[in-house]
């Protein structure tokens, strides 16, 4: 019997999170208190090694310290402690490249910033109008800034943002799918792997965008269009693309539905009503995603399908400790 694709035994952490340090609950806030968040400690934890960062501290400001804010242009602000009117700017962007030089060794896949934070806010961080104006909550932290710009396919996401089950469910499963890419291209990189891996991650596109799950297919189709280098490369970054679009509980229930397709002709008419029933009341709001994607695992599992069905990496994306689409 063919086995779901992409369960691991063995839950070894493989995943390299980078982090602002203060929400492994180290102290390195500017008052020398932390922002540790439960989360990501205890139920993400022991999948992932951890790579913590404290742009702050690492810059030379100390622990505790002056606060510091951002000033001036929205596109490109100052860094400036207001009390001393000290000017944190060009030390931490130099630092940022340096550390990201670093970081590249790391290999990540992923990074989790501190939401509003003027060094690693990645979304919607205060820039104020000096010296004295309103503030504008359309900024980047200047490291944030930094580390989207220099490796713009990774996953990022702010602890904050990560309260909304979507996003969250969305975050990890960049995450899982950048670290699958990075395997292939380190331990494959051919041409009929790149078949190999779009097969089993059709229904994963499908479920975020049908128009960019049909371009992949036809970048995969002709895979003599263009150099192979350039080729994987477009793959890997119009994957990545595809994966932020967020899913929705239509998008789900029409990929739930494709594979129940292949079910029709092994289950019985009282099973396929009863998947039905379970698809369409996730649709509808009344279950979460878990509930008709366990059925539906049920049934591939113990039937004679097609492999394709039962290596989609759709059914089984990250742990299922995660527990992740038991809420969306």
């Amino acid at each position: 019997m063919a086995k779901i694709a992409n369960e691991r035994p063995d839950q070894s952490p493989i995943i390299r999170l980078g982090i602002s340090a203060c929400l492994l609950g180290r102290k390195v806030r500017f008052d020398g208190q932390h922002k540790r968040d439960g989360y990501l400690v205890e139920t993400l934890g022991p999948f992932v090694k951890w790579v913590p960062v404290c742009p702050e501290v690492e810059v030379g400001m100390g622990t505790p310290r002056e606060t510091i804010r951002l000033e001036g242009d929205v596109e490109d602000p100052r860094l400036v402690a207001p009390k001393s009117g000290t000017d944190h700017t060009d030390d931490m962007k130099r630092w940022s490249a340096e550390r990201l030089k670093g970081l590249d060794a790391e290999h990540l896949h992923g990074f989790i910033l501190k939401r509003a934070s003027p060094s690693c806010g990645a979304f919607r961080v205060k820039v104020y109008q000096q010296p004295h104006g309103m503030a504008t909550p359309k900024g980047q932290g200047l490291f944030a800034r930094a580390l989207m710009e220099a490796w713009p396919l990774l996953p990022v996401e702010e602890e904050g943002r990560l309260n909304d089950p979507g996003l969250r469910e969305n975050f990890f499963e960049r995450v899982f799918a950048w670290h699958r890419w990075r395997e292939f291209v380190e331990n494959d990189n051919t041409p009929k792997g790149l078949v190999a891996f779009h097969t089993a991650h059709k229904m994963t596109v499908m479920s975020h965008s049908v128009e960019k799950y049909r371009g992949l297919g036809r970048l995969v189709a002709d895979l003599k269009s263009q150099p192979w280098a350039s080729l994987r490369n477009q793959y890997g970054t119009d994957l990545m693309i595809a994966l932020k679009v967020l899913s929705t509980p239509r998008k789900h229930a029409n990929v739930l539905y494709h594979l129940a397709g292949h079910l029709k002709n092994v289950i019985s008419s009282a099973a396929k009503q009863g998947l039905v029933g379970e698809i369409e009341d996730y649709r509808q709001g009344l279950a979460p995603l878990i509930v008709p994607l366990t059925l539906l695992k049920h049934h591939l599992t113990i039937n004679e399908l097609p492999d394709w069905t039962q290596q989609q990496v759709y059914l089984n994306p990250y742990p299922k400790e995660l527990m992740l689409r038991n809420h969306v």
